[in-house]
């Protein structure tokens, strides 16, 4: 593959992560550049371990994640992101002070289960990982870095709007994962 190829790899599958950083981004009060690192570190790690953990499992999971990553991937975004829209309304008005590492935990491992199958398919063709996993983890900490800030700014316009869109596209995201492998299998 070429070089390009592994950078529009890499944008594709920073697009969940970055969508949860601006999200995440608005919702932090005071907004901190060490939470959009710690977003960001964790984000771009968990992109850039998926791939690895894929392609050693290789072909022996294949039909395990195949058949499974869509349901894990869209009961955890959509779980989140109902949360998040069930606190734009009935949470409380304090905001984050932080992010906490469960969470961010969770949502790393929600947005980068597409990076899984990413590695699954780099073990059947034979493809070399240390650059296209130097490149997804580090499109991913850029694009995340960048869209926690965004978020942090576009949330003082609209906070409760910007929550509710940011929950919303959680969920849209894993409603996409799933109608995918249901339509194309």
């Amino acid at each position: 593959m070429l070089i390009l190829t592994y950078f529009l790899l890499a944008f594709g599958l920073a697009m969940d992560a970055f969508a949860v950083s601006v999200s995440s981004g608005s919702t932090l009060k005071p907004f901190r550049i060490g939470d959009a690192l710690k977003m960001a570190t964790f984000f771009g790690g968990f992109q850039a371990l998926m791939p690895i953990a894929g392609w050693l499992a290789g072909n022996r999971v294949s039909a395990f994640v195949s058949d499974w990553a869509p349901w894990i991937a869209f009961g955890l975004l959509a779980f989140i992101g109902a949360k998040m829209i069930y606190e734009a309304f009935f949470g409380k008005e304090e905001k984050l002070s932080s992010l906490n590492y469960p969470l961010l935990f969770l949502l790393a491992v929600a947005t980068s289960i597409d990076a899984l199958a990413v590695g699954i398919s780099f073990a059947v063709l034979k493809i070399p990982l240390l650059i296209p996993v130097i490149i997804i983890g580090s499109v991913t900490f850029g694009m995340v870095f960048l869209g926690a800030i965004l978020g942090s700014r576009l949330g003082h316009f609209f906070e409760r709007e910007v929550e509710v869109l940011g929950g919303l596209i959680l969920i849209g995201l894993g409603g996409k994962i799933l109608a995918e492998h249901l339509l194309w299998g």
